[in-house]
């Protein structure tokens, strides 16, 4: 009996390891291109044996800093992973090509395979891909080692950001499989297919298809065949040329007439390309883009252009980070993101201070928001010139790896970087790279610092602004603005981050101020920036963006401030997104057109002063408030949707709050208990 139970333990163990250590099945199916996850059952362990939590299996997208703390500490986990996995290499590999294509490794790895060294990648926020049919043992176990370090290293941007640098293969892994003549995936890491709006209008779009080859197999004709799909699917242009030779890009151009232009939130209309590789007039590779057509342009005094036609583009800036997860985001965690930065009412993001995920791209293409996406030169600059190189690189792979998102206008050269004679240099490299790239989307930085020097860096420009936090009054923000826009008449400028910490378990009334680097930041104060600053912000279109800081709290390590150490909490939902704060409500009373009335101040539960404010945001009208059963009379909503009641009494002890919308067909309320002691 001793002896079945102990077979049985051991079967058990063995049953459960080989679970752990699930092998990827790698075939060649019959489709014309293969991709196939490669996430799951990752062994992973750290380099060092003192570091903890050694050996255990993971799936991707891993950060070995998601779960411990990072309280206030500038010493948090940056140090060395080892990831290592199996696959099996099916024998109808025979003849393909296979590719590891990493979406994104924090922040510099090396990667193996079979021992042998295939290549490194520098840089934690851009896609790379290596080809490793030379060294694949066919019909065998392959094993593939990967090195990540997120380690401080003086060549690797971001030096030393205001955010933390999560170490891992913190996204997807995926092979890619092909014939020998193929659309390369070698060009940065890019889709090696690149639609060039040359001209649209709301009646032509002009569009120039440039598509990248590999070819090892020259002996038969190809050809490249590009099909145009509307939303519907319906093919609405065909294009066949053929290859000459060892030619290793093609160039065909495609009209459409009448073209559905995407129109942002308002109507974010995608075609579909696909572009085939054809070897004796059959499909041997393909690759399929989405694209929306549309123009726009930035006028000095009159904002922002979608279609010939203004828009007030406004929404936030916006880390990959949350808590549990850091920045390993799942799909589910970018739908999350989106869904509350839509319900807010943004129509532009910021992607700070580093390329984001493929999907958060993605899903700002389907949502019609427009982006700007920039490189991660923020956090100094280096004596040496290796880190320049590095950027250099990040620059190219930005663009290349997103040069087909329509939501993507902005190409962002750097962040708060101090303006000395080196880094204009730089800052000007990065420019003539991103124009080289591509000359039809605008460049633009992110400053700190007003003066000359950084006019002529961009094409348009932009700056972070926090008065009210980090010194000034709210209402400076106006004379600011328009004394930049006298200033500069020949520059355009946005204001790419404003705005104050805010903890949802702190509250006052009648605030003063507030000091930014204290333990005290009510959230009351936070609102109150966002009111005051909008409604400066709404009335000067010349601004042609106005980016909100921060969508959510994020970590960052060297912050000891606020209700939490190690957080920037001037998000206006809370770092686990469970929370959204009254400032969040502001701004989706003002930019979404959804019917809504809230009340503010529903954690503000116990009270010291009997006489108080009660506020609400309403787009429903008239609003009556109500305390304790007792009418406090009827406002209308002013021009940034308040409804204010001044001095109002509370009785000892417990006090219901309610807000009734009037004269409406459906009736809008909300409510709360406050207790005043």
């Amino acid at each position: 009996m001793r002896k079945s139970l102990y077979l049985f333990a051991i079967l058990l163990v063995i049953f459960g390891s080989v679970q752990a250590q699930s092998t990827t099945i790698l075939k060649a199916s019959n489709n014309s291109r293969d991709i196939i996850s490669f996430d799951k059952s990752w062994q992973f362990n750290f380099q060092s044996a003192a570091d903890k939590d050694n050996q255990k299996y993971v799936n991707l997208p891993h950060s070995w800093n998601a779960l411990a703390p990072i309280e206030g500490k500038t010493d948090y986990l940056r140090t060395t992973g080892i990831y290592e996995n199996n696959f099996y290499a099916d024998r109808s590999l025979t003849n393909k090509r296979v590719f590891l294509y990493f979406y994104g490794a924090n922040s510099v790895a090396y990667v193996y395979l079979n021992g042998n060294f295939v290549g490194k990648h520098i840089g934690g926020y851009t896609a790379f891909c290596f080809e490793i049919s030379k060294y694949l043992e066919i019909g065998k176990s392959n094993s593939v080692k990967v090195e990540v370090s997120n380690a401080y290293r003086p060549d690797v941007f971001p030096l030393d950001p205001d955010f933390n640098i999560y170490g891992g293969l913190h996204r997807k892994v995926s092979f890619i499989v092909t014939s020998l003549n193929c659309i390369t995936p070698l060009d940065y890491a890019s889709p090696g297919v690149f639609i060039k709006e040359k001209k649209i209008t709301n009646k032509l779009a002009e569009l120039q298809i440039t598509t990248k080859l590999s070819l090892q197999n020259q002996h038969a004709p190809l050809e490249i065949k590009t099909t145009i799909y509307n939303a519907n699917n319906k093919i609405i242009k065909t294009n066949i040329a053929q290859i000459n030779g060892s030619e290793n890009n093609l160039i065909q151009n495609i009209e459409i007439k009448n073209p559905h232009l995407w129109d942002g939130i308002a109507d974010p209309y995608l075609y579909m390309t696909k572009v085939e590789l054809l070897q004796n007039h059959q499909s041997i590779d393909e690759v399929t883009q989405r694209i929306g057509l549309r123009y726009f342009k930035v006028d000095l005094n009159k904002g922002f252009f979608l279609n010939g036609k203004y828009l007030d583009l406004h929404g936030f800036g916006f880390h990959e980070d949350k808590a549990g997860i850091v920045s390993a985001y799942r799909e589910a965690d970018y739908d999350t993101d989106i869904s509350l930065i839509k319900e807010a009412g943004g129509n532009a993001l910021r992607f700070t201070h580093y390329p984001h995920g493929q999907r958060m791209y993605d899903l700002c293409d389907e949502n019609g928001i427009v982006a700007w996406t920039e490189i991660p030169f923020v956090g100094g600059i280096p004596t040496d010139e290796a880190g320049k190189k590095n950027l250099e690189q990040m620059m190219i792979e930005l663009i290349r790896q997103h040069y087909n998102h329509p939501s993507v206008m902005f190409w962002g050269l750097e962040n708060e970087i101090h303006p000395s004679e080196k880094a204009l240099n730089w800052m000007h490299t990065f420019d003539s790279i991103a124009h080289k790239e591509d000359d039809t989307r605008y460049t633009t930085i992110a400053t700190n610092t007003d003066g000359s020097k950084l006019q002529n860096v961009s094409d348009v420009m932009a700056y972070n602004r926090y008065y009210g936090w980090y010194g000034g009054k709210f209402s400076a923000l106006s004379d600011w603005a328009d004394n930049t826009h006298k200033l500069y008449p020949n520059k355009s400028f946005a204001l790419s981050e404003y705005g104050a910490g805010a903890s949802i378990y702190q509250h006052a009334q009648n605030i003063q101020s507030v000091t930014p680097r204290s333990h005290f930041h009510p959230e009351e104060w936070q609102r109150d920036c966002h009111e005051a600053e909008w409604e400066i912000l709404k009335s000067r279109p010349f601004i042609w963006a106005k980016f909100a800081w921060n969508f959510a709290d994020f970590g960052a390590a060297k912050r000891n401030e606020g209700d939490h150490r190690g957080i920037n909490d001037k998000g206006l939902v809370t770092y686990d997104r469970k929370i959204k704060k009254d400032a969040f409500y502001f701004y989706k009373a003002n930019w979404n057109a959804v019917p809504m009335l809230y009340l503010t101040d529903k954690r503000f539960v116990l009270r010291t002063e009997a006489t108080t404010e009660v506020k609400g945001y309403s787009t429903v009208g008239q609003i009556e408030l109500f305390v304790n059963g007792k009418s406090m009379g009827v406002k209308t909503p002013d021009d940034i949707k308040r409804v204010i009641w001044e001095n109002i009494l509370l009785q000892k002890g417990e006090n219901k709050i309610l807000l009734k919308s009037i004269n409406t067909s459906q009736r809008f309320e909300d409510s709360c208990e406050w207790v005043l002691q």
